[in-house]
C-alpha cells in the first residue's frame, strides 16, 4: 500500500466543504480538513473527496 502522496497533487486538492487546503495523514491514509473536522479516505491511491464518504474527526 502506497502511503506517500504527490506533493503537487496535494497542493491542488481542497476540502469540498470549506474549499480550504487538506493535510495528508499518511499513517491513517486520509486527507484531513482541520477546518471542517473531516477526514477523507484515500482508496487504492485515489482521494475520495465526497463529504458523505468522510468521517468526522475530533478537533479538540
Amino acid at each position: 500500500m502506497r502511503r506517500d502522496m504527490d506533493e503537487a497533487l496535494l497542493a491542488r486538492l481542497v476540502c469540498p466543504s470549506t474549499r480550504t487546503p487538506l493535510r495528508h495523514d499518511a499513517i491513517a491514509g486520509e486527507l484531513v480538513s482541520d477546518q471542517a473536522g473531516l477526514a477523507y479516505p484515500i482508496r487504492d491511491g485515489i482521494p475520495v473527496l465526497l463529504i458523505e464518504a468522510a468521517r468526522r474527526i475530533d478537533t479538540d
